[in-house]
C-alpha cells in the first residue's frame, strides 16, 4: 500500500456525524488512521451539542473546533489557516446533501458515506457543485476497495473472461427478520425511517452496494431492470427485500438480490461474472479468495497477496498471505487512495493513476438513479424500466 504523499504533513480531517451511539463514523476514522495520513482535528459530531462536544472530547478534539453544526464548522474552518482539508460525512442518509454542499461551497473536500442522498435531484445538485468547484468527492463503497475486488475488475478488464454475459450480485443480511426499529436499536430506526433513509431501505442500504460492485468489477451499466419491490416485515414503510432483473447495454443480463430479512445470513455479499471465456466468485465473507474458472482449463483458486496477482490486487494489501484482510482495510484503502489523489492537488501535482479507483460523484449519481428506477419498476408491478 502507497504511504507516500507530496504533502510534509498529516491531512487535517473534519467530520459530520459519527459521535456517541453512531456506528460507522468508527470505521471511518480507524481507516483514516491505518496508514497514517490523516488527523481528526474537527468535528461536528452530533445534531445534540452536549453529545457532538462529549464526543469531541474523547476523541481529542479541541474544544473550539467542536461545533453544533455542520454549517457553522464549514464556514469556520474555510475561514482558519489550519482549517481542515477534507469533511468525512458520516451521518444518516438525509444528511449527506446538505452537509456536502455545505463544505463544496466552503471549498473543503468532501468523504461522504453511502448512499450519496436522497434523490437523483439532489445527486444531480451534487454533481453540478463538484463540477463547479473542481473539489474532490469520495463515495466510501468500500467493497470495491478490497484486494481481490480489484484484482477481479482488472482480470474483466484484460480480457480474461471474454466478453461478459452474465452478472450475478446478491446481498443478504437477516438482522432486521422482526421489527427492530421499535426497538432502541439506533441503526434500525433511522433506516426505516423514509424521511432519513430516503426512497429505499434495504435497497439503500445495501442493494447500493450490490449495484456498485457489480457495476466496478464488470465495467457494465444497466440499460433497464425490472424489481420486485417488498417490504416483507408488516407495517415497514420502507423495502426490506428487493430482487431485481437487469439488461446491461452490451446485451448481458444480470440478477441483483437484496435483503434485510434473510435470516441467518450477516453480510453475504457475493459477486458473480460470466463470459464466453471463463468466470469469477468473489464472497464479502472469504475476501481473501478469488475463484476463477476458465473455459478450458482448471478452475484457480486466487489469494490475495499470492503468486500471480496483479499491481491492482496488491496494491491494498498490508500483511502477508494467510493473514485475513477485509472490512476496516477496505475502507482504509479507500482513505489512502484519496488521501494520494488530495496530496496531489493541494501541491498541484498529477495524482498517480493507481489511486484513481475511489468511487466518486458520479458513481453516487448513478447509484441514485438505480434506487429510483427500481423503486418505479416495483410501484408499477414490477415492469421493465429504463435508467
Amino acid at each position: 500500500m502507497s504511504k507516500t504523499t507530496p504533502l510534509n504533513r498529516r491531512i487535517r480531517l473534519g467530520m459530520v456525524g459519527g459521535g456517541h451511539g453512531a456506528f460507522i463514523g468508527a470505521v471511518h476514522r480507524i481507516a483514516a488512521r491505518l496508514d497514517d495520513r490523516y488527523e481528526l482535528v474537527a468535528g461536528a459530531l452530533s445534531s445534540k451539542p452536549d453529545v457532538a462536544r462529549a464526543s469531541a472530547e474523547e476523541l481529542f478534539i479541541a474544544a473550539d473546533r467542536s461545533y453544533d453544526s455542520f454549517e457553522t464548522m464549514a464556514t469556520q474552518e474555510a475561514a482558519r489557516d489550519d482549517g481542515i482539508d477534507v469533511c468525512a460525512i458520516v451521518t444518516p442518509n438525509h444528511v449527506h446533501f446538505p452537509a456536502a454542499m455545505a463544505m463544496l461551497d466552503a471549498g473543503i473536500h468532501v468523504i461522504c458515506d453511502k448512499p450519496l442522498c436522497l434523490t437523483v435531484d439532489e445527486a444531480e445538485q451534487l454533481a453540478a457543485k463538484v463540477k463547479e468547484t473542481g473539489l474532490l468527492f469520495a463515495l466510501t463503497h468500500n467493497y470495491t476497495a478490497y484486494p481481490m475486488v480489484r484484482e477481479a475488475r482488472q482480470m474483466v478488464a484484460d480480457g480474461k473472461l471474454g466478453d461478459i454475459r452474465l452478472v450475478q450480485v446478491e446481498y443478504p443480511q437477516g438482522w432486521m427478520a422482526t421489527r427492530v426499529e421499535d426497538t432502541d436499536n439506533k441503526q434500525a430506526s433511522w433506516r426505516a425511517d423514509p424521511a432519513k433513509a430516503g426512497m429505499g431501505g434495504a435497497l439503500g442500504d445495501i442493494g447500493t452496494h450490490a449495484h456498485n460492485l457489480a457495476n466496478f468489477v464488470s465495467g457494465l451499466e444497466i440499460s433497464e431492470l425490472c424489481a420486485d419491490v417488498d417490504a416483507i416485515v408488516a407495517g415497514r414503510k420502507l423495502d426490506d427485500n428487493v430482487q431485481i432483473l437487469m439488461r446491461y447495454a452490451n446485451g448481458a443480463r444480470g440478477m441483483l438480490w437484496a435483503s434485510q430479512v434473510a435470516v441467518g445470513h450477516e453480510n453475504g455479499l457475493k459477486l458473480r461474472v460470466y463470459g464466453d471465456k471463463g468466470g469469477i466468485e468473489w464472497a464479502q465473507e472469504h475476501p481473501n479468495h478469488l475463484h476463477f474458472r476458465p473455459l478450458d482449463g482448471r478452475p484457480e483458486l486466487m489469494t490475495r497477496g499470492g503468486a500471480g496477482i496483479g499491481a491492482e490486487g496488491l496494491r491494498g494489501v498490508r500483511v502477508p498471505p494467510g493473514h485475513p484482510e477485509g472490512y476496516l482495510e477496505g475502507f482504509a484503502n479507500l482513505y489512502t487512495d484519496f488521501a494520494d489523489q488530495l496530496g496531489a492537488f493541494l501541491d498541484g501535482t498529477a495524482p498517480d493513476a493507481a489511486s484513481l479507483l475511489v468511487p466518486g460523484i458520479q458513481e453516487g449519481l448513478n447509484g441514485m438513479k438505480f434506487v429510483e428506477a427500481v423503486v418505479r419498476s416495483g410501484r408499477e408491478g414490477a415492469t421493465w424500466v429504463r435508467l
